[in-house]
């Protein structure tokens, strides 16, 4: 999963503040909950366990507005506040239950003779497994279904955008051909479609906020977002057939400067970037997008004002000082090296889960000779990127050569042990 996260400053900073009325009202602390962006075609969002919910880009692509997106945060919040991850090793225990006595019962048809009746009764229980499992799984849907649409009502957001997404669900269902029947409930793993459409409707149509308008501020950045993924994950030329030169707008000029840098058109994607910065010049994202386009095109040099800029802007927003860090490297002046060491260090204190900044880290402490601390950054990015193995060694060398119970040298400790434990998982699931 780690591999599949996009991780982008302005993306992370929307969708905290779009979930932050939702997580209040649920009676969450909105610094505890996080909203994960996975790098996924299909329309889905869910909960994992934590106070995380996860939400793919296809989703992001197919909704057309900030509320549709908050309606399903609205809907996994439901979920977390309810349990409901936990919960299922109940639904799953009483299914198997069902499953295990349907198993007695036809060995002891078996051994009286009846080979038949003994399959039948298998086959029967297994059945009833199934839909014992299966019922308990839309109950947890609905029950989200319901608290979602509290916790719209309580943030004061419309449910417009919660019921539109519905449709666009059951709209992706006919477009592949399914047209649910009364008899298909028994086989999902959610209600049918329409039959939650009907049930929100009423109870949105009756809240106070059903007319409520959407936060301007929130749709403007939301466009962009939008329309950055698209520029980001789609093929070039479909980004530049959905946004075409005519099409001047902010999110276009996004969406270009992206589909031309992926295509190496460097000075086609610095024009669409310097456009939105002659319109923002203070807009770090803006300056962060030309600071990464000239990186890329082998420039780091001339990187470094606009991702500075973008660095203070943000007060060292990590990701933001990650790639500063990152120019300062590519540079090949060891005279930058200090101050992308700061820079590097200021990013892991704020967000520790950035493999890309210890892996810089890293290359200057080898640059430097500091062996211990380079194997530390090693083990760091390691145990981020789904390595146990290599993290336990780096971990064990780095321990051996730092001064002892320094915060370094404890670290390399805690990540061994994290790293055993893993390996020791990993076995017995095998």
């Amino acid at each position: 999963m780690a591999q599949s996260m996009l991780r982008d400053a302005e993306t992370e900073a929307l969708l905290q503040d779009m979930a932050e009325p939702l997580v209040a009202a649920a009676g969450l602390d909105p610094g505890n909950v996080d909203i994960i962006l996975l790098q996924d075609p299909s329309v889905n969002a869910f909960v994992a366990g934590g106070q995380a919910v996860y939400i793919h880009s296809g989703l992001i692509s197919e909704a057309d507005n900030a509320l549709e997106v908050q309606g399903v945060i609205a809907h996994e919040l439901g979920h977390v506040t309810g349990g409901h991850v936990i919960g299922i090793s109940g639904g799953a225990k009483a299914a198997s239950n069902i499953s295990i006595l349907s198993l007695l019962l036809g060995v002891a048809a078996a051994a009286a003779g009846g080979g038949e009746a003994a399959m039948g009764v298998i086959a029967a229980g297994q059945q009833a497994a199934l839909g014992k499992f299966l019922a308990f799984t839309r109950g947890q849907e609905s029950a989200a279904d319901l608290a979602g649409a509290d916790y719209l009502s309580k943030a004061g957001l419309s449910g417009r955008g919660s019921l539109e997404f519905f449709k666009k669900l059951q709209a992706l269902e006919h477009r592949a051909g399914y047209y649910a029947k009364s008899e298909d409930t028994f086989y999902r793993t959610h209600p049918l479609s329409r039959d939650r459409i009907q049930t929100l409707e009423y109870l949105y149509q009756q809240d106070p906020s059903w007319d409520a308008p959407s936060d301007p501020d929130v749709e403007r950045r939301f466009q962009r977002i939008k329309a950055k993924l698209a520029g980001y994950l789609s093929k070039p030329e479909d980004t530049l057939r959905t946004y075409p030169a005519s099409n001047q707008t902010v999110p276009a000029h996004y969406a270009r400067a992206y589909a031309y840098h992926k295509e190496a058109k460097f000075a086609d994607a610095l024009k669409e970037v310097d456009a939105l910065i002659a319109d923002a010049p203070e807009d770090p994202y803006f300056l962060e997008l030309r600071g990464q386009v000239l990186l890329e095109a082998g420039r780091p040099a001339e990187s470094l004002a606009s991702l500075r800029k973008a660095v203070e802007i943000t007060r060292f927003q990590p990701l933001i000082a990650t790639m500063l860090g990152h120019a300062l490297i590519a540079t090949e002046d060891k005279g930058n090296y200090d101050e992308a060491e700061r820079v590097l260090r200021a990013a892991v204190s704020r967000d520790r889960l950035n493999p890309q900044a210890w892996y810089l880290l890293g290359r200057i402490y080898n640059s430097r000779g500091d062996t211990a601390r380079a194997r530390l950054a090693s083990a760091e990015t390691q145990i981020m990127t789904g390595d146990p193995g290599a993290a336990l060694s780096s971990a064990e060398m780095a321990a051996a050569s730092l001064p002892e119970s320094t915060p370094d040298w404890l670290r390399a400790h805690d990540i061994a042990m994290e790293a055993r434990t893993r390996i020791e998982q990993r076995s017995k699931r095998r």
